[in-house]
């Protein structure tokens, strides 16, 4: 292959304007989306027909573009290279692949054209594409945190937010137990939470997806199942974390599977479950009945009180505890599900998700025994 003495940053300039339609992961735009083929007049439009297009470089033109997944603007990416087609001949800047049938048979031989990153040319297109794109990406961020005109209603409850977006995420995460990652990550937070809503309204699980009878039995759902966060292998998310603007072929959700290091502390692993104290690794604290953990007190209470609930604080007026007698009951109550025991009725289990069913099924996620059972010296510190 040959890559062509025409600057490519001039090239991209003369059609590259920011009022185009933009890539499928960005906010939609007035205007058409179609594009034309490469070879001949068809046109398909790249957010519904993007799979047809691609056949149809395959089947008539014999023509595939390598990893055109992570092409980030695949309209301008074509319509840059319909203009270097028309100036120069397809060999010099593809690939050519020979195929045979099962025979072998020579004359049944069939070429197909590759075009991919390998070409200077084209790894320097994608790597500007995705650089614009971001560009507009972050502008629309600072956009956002400028805009004083938010005004929106918690998922989950009718506290009412206006003029800061992060004011209402922090509330969710904090008082509901919801988190879709940091406000500074996300972008077109209005779409991210008009769909949210969109989905609750139809009565629809954000995780699992499963639709449902009536807002109750989604609401004992998403609580039981531990099931309010969104689906990680819902691509449709994708466009509202930056992280996937900055580096072509990383998802947000493959970031999010990383240990978080931002304490500068190595992470434990846990194969010992111990019930003695108030579980931690590193600095967070551990849920008593999920493997949730937060450094942040508040969010562990709000997380037990909206998942579980469990309330440790309405517990502690409710059987007048001290703070020592608070850490013998935590430790108690710990213990007691180590050892898959219900302490509202010492029921036996030897699953612990059963378990939990269990206790909150039958409202035994604080009903205790009497005092005397679990206010001994061994619960203590």
């Amino acid at each position: 292959m040959q890559s062509s003495d025409k600057p490519i940053l001039e090239s991209l300039n003369l059609f590259y304007h920011d009022s185009e339609v933009s890539g499928e992961w960005e906010s939609p735009q007035q205007g058409s989306d179609d594009v034309q083929c490469l070879f001949c007049p068809e046109r398909f439009s790249i957010t519904s027909q993007k799979d047809e297009l691609l056949k149809h470089f395959a089947v008539f033109h014999k023509f595939v573009i390598g990893d055109v997944n992570l092409i980030t603007d695949l309209k301008k990416y074509l319509t840059y290279w319909r203009q270097r087609f028309s100036e120069e001949d397809l060999k010099t800047f593809c690939s050519v692949i020979s195929t045979n049938n099962k025979n072998d048979v020579k004359e049944s031989s069939e070429q197909y054209y590759l075009l991919c990153d390998v070409l200077a040319e084209d790894k320097t297109l994608r790597e500007f594409l995705q650089k614009k794109k971001l560009e507009r990406v972050l502008a629309q961020q600072q956009k956002e945190r400028e805009d004083k005109g938010f005004c929106h209603t918690c998922l989950f409850c009718k506290e009412q937010f206006t003029g800061n977006r992060t004011d209402m995420f922090d509330h969710m995460t904090h008082d509901h137990g919801f988190s879709v990652g940091l406000p500074d990550n996300l972008v077109y937070t209005d779409e991210l939470l008009d769909d949210l809503q969109e989905k609750l309204d139809n009565l629809q699980c954000l995780y699992c997806e499963r639709t449902f009878k009536d807002k109750t039995v989604l609401k004992e759902h998403m609580r039981k199942k531990q099931h309010k966060k969104i689906n990680p292998k819902n691509r449709k998310y994708d466009r509202f974390y930056i992280i996937n603007y900055l580096e072509m072929g990383k998802s947000w959700e493959v970031i999010q599977a990383e240990p978080d290091d931002e304490m500068g502390e190595e992470n434990e692993t846990d194969d010992d479950e111990s019930w003695g104290d108030w579980e931690e690794v590193g600095s967070q604290a551990v849920c008593l009945f999920c493997e949730f953990s937060s450094c942040v007190a508040d969010k562990l209470s709000a997380h037990m009180q909206e998942l579980h609930d469990f309330d440790l604080k309405e517990v502690k007026l409710r059987l007048n505890l001290n703070f020592y007698q608070q850490i013998k009951l935590i430790n108690f109550m710990r213990r007691q599900i180590y050892l898959g025991i219900c302490f509202g009725c010492g029921e036996k289990f030897t699953d612990k998700r059963e378990l939990v069913e269990h206790m909150h099924s039958q409202q035994h996620i604080d009903r205790f025994p009497d005092t005397a059972v679990w206010d001994q010296p061994h619960f203590g510190i």
